[in-house]
């Protein structure tokens, strides 16, 4: 059996670009409908510090991710709109859930 995958890009996005984040994000999202293995993604903002955001996506397998990763739609239009605010970004398989 496959294990799922969570994807974790974090943001810094300066207060008076928060609703240019969250447009893009909105975008994103309306064209990531339908991407074969994704099974839904979130925007978290922290609230101990406002301008610090996680973009958490989740996935059937890492390889339905890394699939998704090298195709051209995260390397032209999802990388770009967010790559000025992405300071790093983790990858996790889920290997237990209750």
């Amino acid at each position: 059996m496959k294990a799922r995958a969570r994807v974790m890009v974090f943001v810094q996005v300066p207060q008076e670009q928060r609703a240019v984040l969250e447009e893009a994000y909105r975008q994103i999202s309306e064209s990531l409908k339908g991407t074969p293995g994704l099974l839904g993604n979130e925007l978290l903002c922290s609230n101990a510090q406002p301008s610090s955001y996680v973009v958490l996506s989740e996935w059937d397998s890492m390889e339905s991710f890394r699939d998704w990763e090298q195709g051209p739609v995260h390397r032209g239009r999802v990388v770009e709109s967010l790559r000025q605010y992405t300071t790093g970004a983790a990858f996790y398989e889920v290997l237990a859930a209750y």
